[in-house]
């Protein structure tokens, strides 16, 4: 471990590598289509084809873990982003298939590993700091993801093309990482263990807890904007506005979110964020107006907000598994919950419609409320 504890360049590495994470993720979305025109894909083929970022993630995770402990958080989140730049532009512009294949793994690799070791890295500067801090690390990821499309979008729309657009992503990426990279932690969790184990006690609490949240936020990512326009009947010009209103809530709930649990307590807020995106889900689904469910998903993206980063907190605190187990463990099924969520709100849909497939989401979620209080937080 460090001579001393982490600072304030501490805190800022892994902000910046949140941020990162964020950028990069959310600047292959406007991707897609052009690779699957210039791939010529079908619409299954394109879906196999994505489940290959997936695998790479979820292949990664308990492997950065490991790693993290035996070299460092440093090099392993270094890995990670260079795994990242050096993908992203053979993906905008590559045309082969087997290609892409090798290229969407390594990028979901280095999302993985990113995405693992970043979150090891805040625990243990958010326990050394001895304030909260979980919330604005989540937010700068939030806030990355609304930079990351917000600038390829420009960049597209503007007449560059994806590999220029991809290359001024990969730029930003290595500057900031550049930047963080002399303050990222040269150590990281403690404890014994294998690579990896299966969760158990209060870690697979954990992990299922946030695995419902992430559903929850598949289901929205997936399903707000085609609920808007099959059942509010809004244009589809506009349908996006819902899981812009929810983005955009997430964002300002995680960024003032350290000072509201400094403030009324994680317990609290473990109880009243869930509870506030079940009413919102509600709201969704029984309020017939198109305002009404922006401002339902609005509500889910408030109180979902820092919910999954105390999660995270509450991994800092048990003693039951190694961090360096626990946190790719509970990212793996919370990725899962992402992944295979927005299909299962499919199923669910075709046999009872998709509101109520929003108010059954709503039931999950207050599930979370109730399975939270049995966290030492």
């Amino acid at each position: 471990m460090s001579a001393s504890a982490p600072g304030r360049k501490e805190q800022f590495s892994t902000r910046a590598a949140f941020f990162v994470s964020g950028f990069t993720l959310a600047a292959w979305a406007p991707l897609v289509p052009y690779v699957k025109d210039r791939s010529e894909l079908s619409d299954a083929a394109l879906g196999l084809l994505l489940l290959c970022l997936g695998a790479g993630s979820v292949i990664a995770m308990p492997l950065a873990g490991v790693l993290s402990k035996r070299y460092g958080c440093r090099p392993v989140i270094l890995l990670g982003a260079l795994c990242i730049v050096v993908s992203l532009p053979v993906l905008a512009l590559t045309s082969s298939v087997p290609l892409l294949v090798v290229m969407l793994f390594i990028f979901g690799s280095g999302q993985g590993t990113l995405d693992c070791v970043m979150n090891i890295q805040a625990i243990i500067v958010e326990r050394e700091s001895g304030r909260a801090m979980m919330s604005g690390f989540h937010g700068l990821f939030s806030v990355g993801g609304l930079a990351g499309v917000g600038v390829m979008t420009l960049l597209l729309s503007s007449g560059a093309t994806p590999f220029m657009a991809a290359m001024t992503v990969v730029v930003v990426a290595v500057a900031a990482m550049a930047a963080a990279a002399p303050y990222l932690l040269p150590y990281g969790a403690e404890g014994d263990g294998s690579a990896f184990a299966i969760p158990h006690g209060v870690v697979l609490l954990i992990a299922l807890l946030c695995f419902v949240m992430f559903l929850a936020e598949g289901a929205v990512l997936d399903w707000s904007a085609v609920f808007m326009t099959d059942n509010r009947n809004v244009d589809p010009s506009i349908g996006g506005a819902a899981y812009a209103a929810f983005a955009l809530a997430m964002t300002i709930g995680r960024l003032t979110g350290d000072a509201v649990v400094e403030r009324i307590g994680r317990r609290v807020v473990l109880l009243a964020g869930p509870l506030c995106a079940a009413v919102g889900l509600l709201i969704v689904t029984l309020v017939p107006y198109a305002w009404a469910t922006i401002l339902g998903f609005g509500l889910v993206g408030i109180g979902s907000a820092n919910v999954v980063p105390i999660f995270f907190t509450a991994i800092g605190q048990q003693t039951t598994m190694p961090e360096h187990i626990a946190v790719p463990a509970v990212t793996m099924i919370g990725y899962f919950g992402i992944l295979t969520g927005p299909a299962a709100i499919g199923f669910v849909a075709q046999v009872i419609g998709l509101p109520m497939a929003f108010a059954a989401v709503a039931i999950l979620v207050i599930g979370v409320a109730v399975g939270g209080r049995w966290l030492r937080v």
